[in-house]
């Protein structure tokens, strides 16, 4: 099946849908409703548990600027990432496609490599395509994580293509991820800091004349060291420490400027925090504030950023026409941080199973706010199934456009999941995926399908390992599971998972054997789905 969509059909028929529009109204009346276009800024955290936020029950941090947000629109208890894993997740968040559908048909399952291609097609619709063909502004801030470049990509500039050929039209932020090389700012296609005379050269693992970069202690967790010569300067601008007040600044600018003057587009600000992925680096103003570790520290610098943004908007006007919807890209991990903050009283992912990387529900189960003024009931709870990838579509109907001209399209319209109050569910099924192949699994209704033992995600089974996961990261967390006994799997576990969502929310108990009908309709769907090559 093809799943290759082109850029241009979707831009007719947004082009059609204004030239229908123009001749229906006056110029001025046409005008006028172009101006009520909503801007939409979406927040997509990088590893915030379910059990992160005070909205969401967290007690050990402080989230008042995002508790904010939740009350004054809509929190969604069953919002789910489509993989549990960085790249793949945000793969489906900008194509409206699972991430099985990437890497022409053999899937994306981990994160991008530092020397990773781009891994969206430039021909395939982003969401910033669709704010764009409806003459909006677009911005991407912070952590990219889906490759720069045709082939591999040997950092050469320009850094081509990149964000720049998918719809934004504006880039700034950390190329990869914080706990990757290269440790600098990417400026749409270049260096940041970046000297001809100095350039950056990729030089790979292990080797000697790395430049050297922040020094950070063992108890801010694992960070990859540096694969990169040159470049002195640029990586001197990139401090751990300042990340956070260095991203919220281009936000509050990039909005500012967006918002200032008479000629006024609509904008899209896809703002991609680092926080809150490893190494816990928080800055000077946050460290020793809460009562979680740095883990915890590294949250309420978070709300601190989400905060300056929100406020920006108050400040300039715009927060009454502005939807913003706050996420995270997978669950949290149990990471020498998260360990430290489990220890000091605070649920990563709540009572949920399981962490990043895996498909139980802690790995893909994640916050979900959406705010918009005079369309989401202030202080309401939804229990909709949702997921990232239907942002795209959600995001055709919230500019006028339509979602059903998708062809081969994974992406639901859930925007009456956003301003109603639907009671029958919008999207029946979902495919979600973990770094595991075997593992790709399938929720629909209350059921939730793992044709294999265990999650699927990280092995590490020594509580110093730093991707510590499975059975003994959930006997660490204190979680139950009726095929887990004193953190290892039983011998005689079931050779699959099957769980009653509707009445075992954190999946203690592995009904498989009991529901062989339900098994059997499950893995007929999920087979439908698997990747034949």
């Amino acid at each position: 099946m093809n799943f290759h969509i082109n850029k241009l059909k979707l831009s007719f028929l947004g082009g059609l849908f204004f030239l229908i529009l123009g001749c229906a109204e006056t110029k001025s009346k046409s005008k006028t409703k172009e101006n009520t276009l909503p801007n939409v800024v979406y927040i997509l955290v990088d590893d915030l548990g379910y059990g992160d936020l005070g909205c969401y029950g967290a007690t050990k941090v402080k989230t008042p600027n995002i508790d904010k947000l939740a009350n004054q629109g809509k929190m969604f208890t069953d919002a789910h990432s489509a993989s549990a894993v960085c790249t793949p997740s945000r793969y489906a968040l900008l194509t409206g496609q699972y991430p099985i559908r990437g890497n022409n048909g053999k899937g994306i399952w981990g994160p991008a490599s530092v020397p990773s291609e781009l891994l969206i097609d430039t021909e395939q619709i982003t969401i910033a395509d669709v704010f764009k063909t409806s003459g909006y502004s677009t911005a991407a801030l912070g952590k990219w994580h889906l490759g720069f470049k045709t082939g591999e990509n040997d950092w050469q500039e320009p850094l081509s293509p990149g964000p720049n050929n998918l719809g934004f039209d504006y880039y700034y932020g950390v190329p990869l991820v914080n706990s990757a090389p290269p440790y600098v700012y990417v400026e749409n296609t270049r260096v940041v800091g970046g000297d001809e005379k100095d350039p950056l050269v990729f030089i790979g693992r292990g080797k000697e004349g790395v430049t050297p970069i922040t020094p950070i202690p063992p108890e801010a967790s694992q960070r990859t060291p540096n694969m990169f010569k040159g470049a002195v300067e640029a990586h001197k601008l990139y401090n751990d420490y300042t990340v956070g007040e260095v991203l919220a600044d281009k936000a509050v600018n990039w909005i500012t400027e967006k918002t200032t003057g008479e000629h006024k587009n609509p904008f899209f600000l896809y703002f991609a925090t680092t926080h809150i992925h490893h190494p816990f680096t928080p800055g000077t103003n946050f460290q020793g504030k809460s009562d979680a570790e740095l883990y915890g520290d590294f949250i309420q610098e978070l709300d601190w950023m989400v905060g300056q943004v929100t406020s920006t908007l108050e400040k300039q006007g715009v927060a009454d026409n502005t939807l913003v919807i706050l996420t995270s890209d997978n669950g949290a991990m149990l990471n020498l941080g998260g360990r430290n903050a489990v220890r000091a009283g605070h649920k990563i992912n709540g009572d949920l199973l399981g962490f990043k990387f895996g498909v139980w529900e802690g790995g893909h189960r994640v916050p979900f706010i959406a705010k918009w003024p005079g369309k989401i009931k202030p202080g309401t709870v939804s229990n909709q199934l949702i997921c990232n990838v239907d942002m795209l579509a959600t995001f055709m109907a919230v500019t006028g456009q339509n979602p059903n001209s998708l062809e081969n399209s994974d992406s639901e319209n859930v925007l009456e999941a956003f301003i109603g109050a639907p009671k029958e569910n919008i999207r029946n099924q979902l495919l979600l995926a973990p770094k595991s192949k075997k593992h790709l699994s399938l929720r629909k209704g209350k059921w939730m399908y793992i044709p294999a033992k265990g999650s699927g995600g990280f092995g590490g089974s020594k509580p110093h390992q730093h991707a510590w996961g499975g059975a003994a990261a959930v006997n660490f967390v204190g979680g139950k599971n009726s095929d887990m006994e004193n953190g290892k799997l039983k011998e005689d576990a079931q050779v699959a998972q099957l769980y009653n969502l509707e009445n075992d929310k954190y999946q203690t108990t592995n009904v498989y054997n009991q529901f062989p009908e339900v098994v059997k309709e499950m893995e007929s769907i999920l087979d439908t789905y698997r990747p034949k090559n």
